[in-house]
């Protein structure tokens, strides 16, 4: 259950102290599965994907790349409800991503002579990985290929894991049709992360890979940024509630359970001033979890949670700061208010009608977000995750002539007199000899 500290007569950095410890880290062993996983897929292709995913996910597998005969059959086994469901996500997630601001090409006229500006492209080939196997999660499909197919991605790649009998589930399948991917692979864990870095002979090579994993997945990505850009460490679900006294308790307590069902590290937070309202949402999940299909779970990821008794709302908004959570509930009167006092979060969930579960399946934004105190210097997935930018320096001979005295100056000053020829050889300035 729910772990309670009192926020009310210790000084902030002691509460704080009490829970925040260090990430969990990868151990020595798994970094070295995941290197010997990463050479054999460089080295060996195609065959090392098949010996892979038939060791760790269908025995029998034959053919990597889902052929569009199955995405047809998908459409046939998927029931209107849920093709609904998914349409309508795939549609508001487009659309909010289609609004959100982006950065443009540009150009400005430079003083000195010439021109200088930006140049914004998206990305040609992008690779998305969807964890899969046991796990279904078509709405991970739809909020990273959306942001990637508005942004203007010319080619989507999606590795996730098969089921036991190699198929792939027909909501990700669809999932998939309806958002633009290009190409479906049957590929998961650390194998799929370096076939998108490296190429094979069937999976083309991307220039960046995005969406959350495992710890293996993850180290695969740390290990071939460089090599291939990515976009976080994507780790374990988290939430905080900032709450006060007259909130509905089951509504506190099934806000809390919400991110903790995921996984057994999972962590959530309940913050508010109300001390009744920490002992009656106490209550409420002890009623809430006989019914729940994750309970095993669920009580696991509780052991690692926390109740945390604070003075004012105020405070409760320092502590979440300071956590920096993948989601931030503000169930409080005029949320509004306090709003911009909210620096650190991936998502914020505003008022008593916003679920968490809301923003996770359909809401709009990107449900992949930073965790583990990323927040407080990463965003979500979004338009911009999928783009590039390239600054662009146009100098007229009246414009190198007016910069070239100081530029070279700054050349000699740090001991390169080659950056200073190469200024002098187009101007008429006196040139650099070796030995000045």
């Amino acid at each position: 259950m729910l772990q309670v500290l009192d926020a009310t007569t210790q000084p902030l950095a002691q509460v704080l102290a009490q829970f925040r410890g260090a990430a969990a880290q990868p151990t020595p062993e798994q970094e070295a599965a995941v290197r010997t996983i990463i050479e054999r897929v460089r080295t060996e292709g195609d065959r090392a994907l098949l010996e892979l995913t038939r060791q760790y996910d269908c025995p029998t597998l034959e053919q990597l790349e889902v052929h569009s005969s199955e995405i047809e059959a998908a459409y046939e086994q998927l029931d209107e409800h849920t093709l609904h469901a998914i349409q309508h996500a795939a549609e508001r997630v487009r659309q909010y991503h289609q609004h959100q601001p982006r950065p443009a090409s540009w150009w400005m006229t430079d003083l000195a002579g010439g021109m200088l500006g930006q140049r914004v492209r998206p990305l040609q080939r992008v690779g998305l990985y969807v964890p899969g196997g046991r796990a279904l999660y078509p709405s991970t499909v739809i909020m990273t290929a959306a942001p990637a197919a508005v942004a203007g991605v010319e080619e989507i790649i999606l590795c996730t894991p098969p089921q036991a009998d190699g198929t792939l589930h027909p909501a990700v399948l669809v999932a998939a049709a309806e958002t633009g991917v290009s190409r479906i692979f049957k590929i998961g864990g650390a194998q799929a992360i370096a076939a998108m870095a490296f190429g094979t002979e069937t999976v083309p090579p991307v220039e960046k890979i995005v969406g959350p994993g495992n710890v293996y997945v993850n180290l695969a990505k740390r290990l071939l940024w460089g090599i291939v850009g990515v976009d976080m460490w994507a780790g374990a679900s988290e939430a905080v509630v900032i709450t006060e006294a007259g909130t509905p308790p089951e509504v506190v307590a099934a806000e809390l359970l919400t991110q903790l069902e995921h996984g057994a590290e999972s962590v959530a937070y309940l913050l508010t001033p109300s001390s009744w309202l920490i002992q009656e949402t106490i209550a409420a999940i002890g009623q809430q979890l006989p019914i729940r299909a994750r309970r095993a779970i669920l009580e696991q990821s509780l052991r690692g949670s926390y109740a945390i008794h604070t003075k004012t709302i105020h405070q409760a908004i320092q502590i979440a700061n300071a956590i920096a959570p993948e989601h931030l509930t503000l169930m409080v009167k005029h949320p509004l208010k306090w709003l911009p006092w909210i620096e650190n979060a991936g998502c914020v969930l505003v008022g008593t009608a916003t679920p968490q579960a809301i923003a996770d399946y359909l809401a709009g934004p990107s449900h992949t977000l930073p965790t583990g105190g990323a927040a407080r210097f990463e965003s979500p997935i979004s338009v911009e995750t999928f783009l590039k930018r390239s600054s662009v320096v146009w100098l007229t001979e009246d414009g190198l002539a007016t910069l070239a005295p100081d530029a070279v100056q700054l050349a000699h000053t740090e001991g390169f007199d080659g950056h200073a020829y190469a200024i002098q050889v187009r101007t008429s300035q006196p040139r650099s000899h070796q030995g000045d």
